[in-house]
């Protein structure tokens, strides 16, 4: 197979008598560009979404009403910084109680070991028999597992309680917090999102043929709308072993370089490469303004033989400035409506 052929649509200057500009439908006054091929240097790409490589969903282990929340969406906070606080009385109380045991425990070992103690003399001067060293040993060993065990639950219910106070487990910025105050929270429910804005990603979906052509010696592009264009080593593209079974893709990730500034998770991106000895191939851009996005419908109003306005649907490519490139929907030498508001209100 050759390269993919795709298309350019380039504005069409026509002179008037006052100078030149777009070819103009004579009944409806409707400014047109002509489907016309362009070499393409890059012949490879794929949709992708810009992510956290840190980004922690954290959930409440307790149950209990929310009576503090501190964060906000949009805040940074810092490692450790309390986010949102479930009302601890109840686990505060039971804390308190697994320590009061614990202290009363202690007590009675000391005076099993003193007992013990005065046993042992007792029975090395042959003063008592060996069945009471016996039950003063077994005295002092029951209250020492009784102390251990009272110990470990009284840390058990330390640690839960400290489930009552949500913090940060790292540097980051508050995504989502859909909780309120006074609202009850149960295991499992969601109260907070955080992600690392220091580490992020694209993550991107190729076909398995494509990805094929990644080689570790060439560049990939990435294209993010309204950030500058970034050309990086395609030996830092990580591609995942397994493809998926119903859509036969790849996955692929790429690590972003910290210096970039004002990418958020969730942000468009394309990645774009070019195989060792590719021939060049071509494609049709469109100006942006000319798409229509009606729901789920994308497409071109194309000017039929009569010069009417037709709404045809059109897959989109790769955007470059203010020209969208156009997959598939559109031939050579057809006609494109740039100004898509007067071709509907032709129509």
């Amino acid at each position: 197979m050759g390269p993919r052929r795709i298309v350019m649509l380039t504005l069409l200057a026509c002179t008037l008598s006052h100078g030149t500009g777009l070819m103009a439908a004579p009944e409806a006054g409707l400014e047109t560009v002509v489907v016309q091929a362009e070499r393409d240097s890059a012949n490879h790409s794929a949709e992708g979404t810009v992510e956290a490589v840190r980004d922690t969903l954290m959930t409440a282990q307790v149950a209990g009403v929310i009576v503090s929340r501190p964060a906000e969406v949009g805040q940074r906070v810092r490692a450790g910084e309390e986010l949102v606080r479930i009302d601890p009385r109840a686990a505060e109380d039971q804390a308190a109680a697994s320590a009061a045991q614990v202290q009363a425990a202690r007590a009675e070992l000391q005076v099993a070991l003193k007992e013990y103690e005065r046993q042992r003399r007792l029975f090395e001067k042959a003063y008592i028999s060996e069945a009471a060293f016996d039950r003063a040993r077994a005295q002092r060993d029951a209250a020492q597992a009784r102390v251990a065990a009272l110990e470990a639950q009284a840390k058990a219910v330390h640690t839960q309680a400290g489930y009552h106070r949500v913090t940060a487990p790292y540097d980051g910025i508050v995504s989502e917090v859909p909780v309120v105050l006074g609202e009850t929270a149960l295991p499992g429910r969601p109260l907070v999102r955080l992600y690392d804005p220091g580490a992020l990603r694209v993550t991107a979906v190729a076909a398995q043929g494509e990805a094929a052509t990644l080689v570790a010696e060439g560049t990939v592009d990435v294209e993010i709308p309204g950030f500058p264009a970034l050309h990086l080593p395609a030996e830092r593209v990580q591609i995942f072993p397994a493809a998926d079974p119903s859509t036969h893709t790849v996955q692929l990730r790429l690590p972003l370089p910290p210096e970039v500034r004002g990418l958020k998770p969730g942000l468009f991106a394309r990645l774009s490469w070019r195989s060792p000895g590719a021939a060049a191939g071509q494609r049709f851009l469109v100006p942006a303004s000319a798409v229509v996005r009606r729901a789920e419908l994308t497409g071109l109003y194309v000017l039929d033989r009569d010069g009417k306005p037709l709404l045809r649907q059109v897959r989109l490519g790769r955007v470059e400035g203010e020209r969208v490139e156009i997959l598939s929907g559109v031939e050579e030498g057809e006609r494109v409506v740039t100004n898509p508001e007067l071709a509907a209100r032709e129509r």
